[in-house]
């Protein structure tokens, strides 16, 4: 299956609600190539960049659950470079 390369920036405002951010980026650990997490505490946000490479509808579907937790945001940038790289699904 095609992969994508993309980077999800996601905006945390609410702590409440990183649990269950920390379980998502579990659920879909596989795809992510790396991580980095940034505490701005002068204006109480953590800001957090995570880069993927998985199939276009995955990459998706992440995002959007990301962005649909209470007091986070999140934007997808997507790379030009495509490839044939085969992910299992276990």
């Amino acid at each position: 299956m095609e992969t994508r390369i993309a980077l999800i920036g996601i905006i945390v405002e609410n702590m409440d609600s990183v649990d269950r951010l920390n379980g998502l980026l579990h659920e879909y650990g596989r795809y992510i190539i790396g991580r980095m997490g940034i505490p701005y505490r002068e204006r109480k946000v953590n800001i957090i960049s995570v880069a993927v490479d998985a199939p276009q509808d995955v990459i998706s579907a992440l995002s959007g659950s990301i962005g649909r937790l209470r007091g986070i945001s999140a934007k997808t940038v997507y790379s030009n470079v495509k490839s044939g790289v085969s992910l299992s699904s276990d």
